[in-house]
């Protein structure tokens, strides 16, 4: 059912490239999961009320479970129609909304827009279609590049440095909330379900592609980020892509990891440093848990770095289309600006 004002549009592109503020329905639990990027909250149902309007539907019917769905958004429409307005941005802006399947929680939000003159899109098919179409980003050829480099070579700031300088980079760590290591967690917020991170990925390769990036930077990573895990598809065009290990003195590479964990809490740094034992071995296991006590940070650090760097080399002799380069003494943001200079990495509006 659409009310006045409003379109059921099923070329998702067309949703997708037509104005007004996305709108995710669904609950607050479905929204969590995952969700369009950008989209804002408005749930018709909270998590309860939908599973009690589910197991009525079950149980006695799709009439009795549309007037029960009636006796809980009833009291709410002016609260719901009151976050519609102030969403799009006040009183006839466009919406566009998307349920689970495009049904009738999208289009009774729809009805309750349309009564104050939104112009508004409902996805047909809602989040399964969105979803269909980020699984297939993945399946899409991409011109992806590898920053690789043992721990401390500051990949991650380079890559940053490097999208100031408009190449195109997706921070894969920046994305998962970690860092890649057993101590990749500490200091960030919790990390999204692999789904979301999915749906963020697909996003940002999308717009690079709509740019005409010539090269897409990403960290080498292995196929799980902490939680969230790659996909599949993209995992094996990294594997096959060309690789640029970035190599920095010992020193530069200790100075970078106290920069990052010395201001970490301690007992933490020691669980994660107990999650490694077996493969660090007594030994270092020990030394490194004495030197966090006593926050003796190059010491502690020191003592992890031979584990991780015989973990890089291994994954390194995997690559098929690797080159170096040392930036030992060179900030991120020189060294941003050497590669550039010298063609290693091409910007997005390179001639």
């Amino acid at each position: 059912m659409s009310g006045m004002g409003s379109t059921n549009v099923s070329n998702i592109d067309q949703f997708r490239e037509a104005r007004g503020t996305l709108v995710d329905v669904r609950t607050p639990s479905e929204f969590a999961q995952g969700h369009w990027p950008g989209a804002i909250n408005i749930p018709l149902f909270d998590d309860e009320q939908r599973a009690i309007v589910g197991r009525t539907y079950k149980q006695k019917g799709r009439k009795q479970a549309i007037e029960l769905g009636l006796s809980f958004t009833g009291p709410a429409l002016v609260d719901l129609s009151k976050a519609l307005t102030k969403a799009a941005g006040g009183t006839d802006q466009p919406l566009r909304l998307y349920c689970w399947r495009g049904g009738m929680r999208s289009n009774s939000m729809a009805w309750l827009a349309a009564l104050q003159d939104h112009p508004t899109l409902v996805l047909e098919g809602g989040y399964k279609v969105y979803r269909r179409w980020v699984l297939e980003q993945f399946e899409r050829r991409w011109p992806i590049r590898l920053l690789g480099g043992r721990t401390g070579t500051g990949k991650t700031d380079l890559l940053i440095a490097l999208q100031s300088l408009n190449v195109a980079v997706v921070d894969l760590e920046g994305l998962a909330h970690h860092r890649g290591s057993s101590f990749g967690g500490l200091g960030q917020p919790n990390q999204p379900s692999t789904e979301h991170y999915e749906n963020e990925l697909a996003e940002a390769l999308n717009g690079y592609g709509k740019q005409h990036a010539p090269q897409i930077w990403l960290e080498a990573e292995s196929s799980s980020v902490g939680c969230c895990r790659i996909p599949k598809a993209l995992f094996e065009q990294m594997q096959q892509a060309p690789v640029l290990e970035i190599r920095r003195s010992l020193d530069e590479r200790i100075d970078q990891l106290v920069d990052v964990y010395a201001c970490q809490d301690a007992d933490e740094l020691c669980k994660a440093t107990e999650r490694i034992q077996r493969r660090l071995g007594p030994q270092r296991t020990q030394a490194a848990l004495e030197a966090i006590r006593d926050q003796r940070w190059r010491d502690a650090c020191s003592a992890m770095l031979d584990y991780y760097d015989r973990c890089y080399d291994h994954e390194l002799k995997q690559a098929s289309n690797a080159s170096n380069l040392d930036l030992s003494g060179r900030n991120p943001k020189d060294a941003a600006i050497e590669l550039l200079n010298t063609s290693r990495v091409v910007p997005i509006d390179a001639p």
